[in-house]
C-alpha cells in the first residue's frame, strides 16, 4: 500500500495546549510543557500532533478567537518555543499538524479593528456588516453559543455577523483579499514545517446568498443550514490549488452539519478539497442540543457503518470517540465506575483504533481519563456553558439544576481539565494554581502509575496502535458488520487482499457468549483487553465484561 498517503496509516493525538502541561508554574499549560512529555508521546506510538490553536488570542473562546495568526499567545510561549516543539516532535518522527481557525477571527484582530472604525475602510468587506431590520438584527440567524448571530456596533450603525461568540465576527470569504490572507498564513506554517491543519467549522466559510432567515425546521439545525453555501466546494478547491497542492499535507476538516451524503464532496480525492472530516454524529448521538438522551448500540454501530461508507473508494474517514468540544469518551460510552473504568477504556480504544479510518486520540483518554464532577455553575470556564445558563436559566426557561444534570454529561470543560501526570492533588501539571481544576481522580488515573503497569489502559492503547502498525488490514481493510442489530456485542471483520482479522467487543459489563457467522472463524488471537483469548476454530466466543479481542480468521 505504498501509494497510500502517509495520513491514512497515521495515528493522531490532539493536544490542548492549556491543558496539557504547564512548565512556568502559571497554571496554564504551555508550548514548553508539550516539549518536555514528548517521550510520553513516542511510547504511545502516535504518528501526528494536531495542536489545538496556539495563536495570539484574547481567550474569548479559549483560543478560537484568533488576533494575530502569525504569533505565539504569550501564555502558550514564544515563536522560538513553538519552533523547538516541533523539532522535538521531527526529531521523533511525528508530524505536526496545527489548527486552521478561519471562519472567524478575533474582533481584535486587526482586520476587524479596521473593519468596524468606518463604513468606507479598505477592510469593512472582511466581515459581515448590514442594517438591521424593523428595529432589530438582520435575520434570525442563532449564535452557537446563545442569542443572536448579530452585534449592533454602536460606531458604525450596523450589525456584524457572528456565528459564535460576539467577540469572533464571521470572515467575508467572498471577499478575494480574505482568502489570499487565509492562503497566506497557511503557506507561512507549512514554510515552517508543520505537516498541514485541522480546519474549524470549514464548512460554515460559505453564506447563504442574502442571508435569509431560516425557516423553523432549519433553526432545528441551523448548522445544517450555515453548512450548506453555495461557494464552499469552490472556496476548499482553491485553497487548495493555492496553498496545498504538491505539499503531501494532511488536511481534516471540522464539518459540523455536514451530513454523510455529502461527506464525499469533501473528501474524494479526486475533487481535491480536503483529506477527511470529523463527522459528529457519533460523539453526539445522545445530544439533543444541550440535553442528553438515550442511545443504543444499533446507533451506534450504524454510525460506525456510515462513516466508512460515507469514505467510499476515494475519500478517507476520521474515528474518534472523544476532543476538546465533547466529554471524556469513558464517561460518555463506556463505564467510569471504579470497577469498569479500566476495561471499557481498553473495550473503547479498540473499537476507536480499529476503524477504516485515521485515529484521533485526544490527550488523557489514553488513560481513561473521565468526567470531572462539577457541582455548580460557577466550577465551568466554557463560554457556550455561560451562555446556556444566561438565556435558559437566568430567564427562567430551565431550572438551574436541570441544565446543571445535563452538563454533568455533556459539557465541554470535562475534556479541558488538566493531564493528570502524577498521582499529586495537581496532577503534576502545574506547581501553581491550574487555570481549571484538575479531577480529583488523578491519584487513581495518571500517567507515571500506567506506564509502569503493562496492563494498564495506557500500554493498551499503545499495543494498539502497535497492531494497527503491523497489520495493513486495520488500516485498509473492508469493513463489515456481522451484527447490526445487535444490543450487547459489537463485532465485525476487516478484509483485505486475503486477510482477515474480526473485532469482538463487549460492550457492557455482564458477560456475554456471542456467535459469529458460520464464515467467520476465530484463528490466533492478536490481542485481547482482557480475559482469556478463544481457542483457535471457535464460532462461539465467551466475553468478560467490556472484554475486547482482535482476532485472525480461519
Amino acid at each position: 500500500m505504498s501509494h497510500e498517503p502517509w495520513w491514512k496509516s497515521a495515528v493522531a493525538y490532539q493536544i490542548y495546549p492549556r491543558s496539557f502541561m504547564d512548565s512556568n508554574g502559571d497554571g496554564i499549560g504551555d508550548l514548553n510543557g508539550i516539549t518536555s512529555k514528548l517521550d510520553h508521546l513516542t511510547a504511545l506510538g502516535v504518528d501526528v500532533v494536531w495542536l489545538s490553536p496556539h495563536f495570539d488570542s484574547p481567550n474569548a473562546d479559549n483560543g478560537y478567537d484568533i488576533r494575530d495568526y502569525r504569533a505565539v499567545m504569550a501564555e502558550f510561549g514564544t515563536m522560538d518555543d513553538f519552533d523547538r516543539l516541533l523539532a522535538g516532535l521531527t526529531e521523533r518522527g511525528i508530524e505536526l499538524i496545527v489548527d486552521l481557525v478561519v471562519n472567524h477571527t478575533s474582533d481584535q484582530h486587526a482586520w476587524f479593528v479596521a473593519s468596524r472604525s468606518s463604513p468606507d475602510d479598505p477592510y469593512r468587506d472582511f466581515y459581515i456588516w448590514r442594517d438591521g431590520v424593523d428595529g432589530g438584527p438582520p435575520n434570525n440567524y442563532p449564535s452557537f453559543f446563545s442569542g443572536s448571530a448579530w452585534t449592533f456596533d454602536d460606531s458604525t450603525g450596523q450589525y456584524y455577523l457572528h456565528y459564535f461568540a460576539r467577540q469572533q465576527p464571521d470572515l467575508n470569504w467572498e471577499h478575494p483579499a480574505v482568502r489570499a490572507e487565509v492562503y497566506d498564513i497557511m503557506r507561512f506554517w507549512l514554510d515552517k514545517g508543520v505537516a498541514g491543519f485541522r480546519m474549524d467549522v470549514i464548512p460554515f466559510i460559505s453564506k447563504q446568498p442574502g442571508l435569509p432567515d431560516l425557516t423553523r425546521e432549519q433553526l432545528r439545525s441551523p448548522q445544517d443550514t450555515y453548512a450548506s453555501g453555495p461557494r464552499v466546494h469552490e472556496f476548499l478547491h482553491e485553497m487548495y490549488v493555492e496553498a496545498l497542492a504538491g505539499r503531501d499535507a494532511m488536511t481534516v476538516g471540522e464539518a459540523f452539519g455536514v451530513g454523510f451524503e455529502q461527506a464525499p464532496l469533501f473528501t474524494d480525492a479526486r475533487r481535491e478539497e480536503l483529506s477527511m472530516i470529523f463527522h459528529f454524529d457519533l460523539v453526539r448521538l445522545d445530544r439533543r442540543h444541550w440535553r442528553r438522551v438515550p442511545w443504543t448500540l444499533p446507533q451506534f454501530r450504524a454510525v460506525l457503518q456510515a462513516t466508512d461508507d460515507a469514505a467510499g473508494e476515494h475519500g478517507w474517514a476520521t474515528s474518534f470517540l472523544c476532543n476538546h468540544d465533547n466529554p471524556r469518551a469513558v464517561s460518555h460510552f463506556g463505564d467510569d465506575s471504579p470497577t469498569w473504568r479500566v476495561a471499557s477504556a481498553k473495550a473503547l480504544a479498540t473499537v476507536m483504533l480499529t476503524q477504516r479510518a485515521t485515529p484521533f486520540l485526544y490527550q488523557g483518554d489514553e488513560l481513561g481519563m473521565t468526567n470531572f464532577p462539577f457541582r455548580t455553575i460557577d466550577d465551568y470556564d466554557d463560554v457556550e456553558v455561560k451562555g446556556l445558563w444566561r438565556t435558559l436559566v437566568e430567564t427562567g426557561k430551565v431550572p438551574g439544576d436541570e441544565l446543571l444534570h445535563h452538563l454533568a454529561h455533556t459539557a465541554r470543560d470535562h475534556a479541558r481539565t488538566p493531564m493528570q501526570w502524577t498521582a499529586a492533588p495537581d496532577g503534576g501539571f502545574t506547581t501553581g494554581t491550574p487555570w481549571l481544576a484538575v479531577n480529583p481522580n488523578t491519584a487513581e488515573i495518571n500517567a507515571a502509575e500506567q506506564l509502569d503497569d503493562p496492563e494498564s489502559v495506557f500500554h493498551h492503547h499503545r499495543r494498539l496502535i502497535a497492531l494497527r502498525r503491523a497489520h495493513p488490514v486495520l488500516v485498509h481493510g473492508a469493513y463489515r458488520d456481522l451484527d447490526p442489530a445487535g444490543e450487547r456485542v459489537l463485532a465485525y471483520t476487516r478484509t483485505l487482499a486475503g486477510a482477515q482479522v474480526v473485532v469482538i467487543v463487549n460492550m457492557g459489563a455482564d458477560p456475554v457468549e456471542h456467535a459469529l457467522p458460520g464464515e467467520v472463524g476465530i484463528g490466533d488471537t492478536l490481542l485481547t483487553s482482557s480475559g482469556p483469548a478463544p481457542l483457535p476454530g471457535s464460532s462461539i466466543v465467551a466475553l468478560a465484561g467490556w472484554q475486547s479481542i482482535v482476532a485472525a480468521t480461519v
